[in-house]
């Protein structure tokens, strides 16, 4: 299965119908991290879940394992039923290697995710959002994830993503 859409929706609806998890018929033969949004036919988030550094053996795993998460247990949304699945888009980010920043004058919002640390706070957030149209933006509400305040000083990584779409269901 190449259809990495596909296989989270899959992963997802399994999940919802019997409390099981997904076994995709093949591996990716890749590692990475990644990430699974959830959209309303509105556009709004209805969940975001995923993992910077793969946690398992093949990127089909972490697919499955975070479109699991980003239906059932992202914090700010109560869990996603089977019959609101259907009405749902979901959209995949496999990211590729982060590096450290030297300068902000490295980082685009819509080409690059941010990585924020200072000590064991860490925030995240993915290239290409609407809204988020400065480096200023794009570190302010990584910082405001994190809980790092404006004049704490932090550590930045970027990251670029490959991005899968999932055509809007009806």
């Amino acid at each position: 299965m190449t259809d990495y859409c596909q296989l989270a929706r899959q992963a997802l609806h399994t999940y919802l119908s019997d409390g099981d998890t997904y076994e995709p018929d093949q591996n990716a033969g890749a590692r990475a991290g990644c990430f699974v949004s959830l959209h309303t036919r509105e556009g709004d988030l209805r969940g975001c879940i995923g993992t910077i550094q793969p946690r398992y053996f093949d990127l089909h795993d972490e697919i499955v394992e975070n479109a699991i998460a980003a239906g059932t247990r992202d914090p700010r949304f109560p869990p996603v039923s089977l019959n609101e699945l259907a009405s749902l888009t979901l959209d995949v980010s496999v990211l590729k290697e982060p590096e450290p920043v030297n300068g902000l004058s490295e980082l685009d919002p819509q080409r690059y995710g941010v990585i924020i640390r200072n000590g064991r706070r860490r925030g995240v957030l993915l290239p290409g959002l609407d809204g988020v149209d400065s480096v200023d933006q794009q570190l302010s509400i990584t910082r405001r994830k994190a809980g790092i305040g404006e004049a704490e000083p932090i550590e930045i990584s970027r990251f670029e993503v490959e991005k899968f779409f999932e055509p809007a269901h009806e």
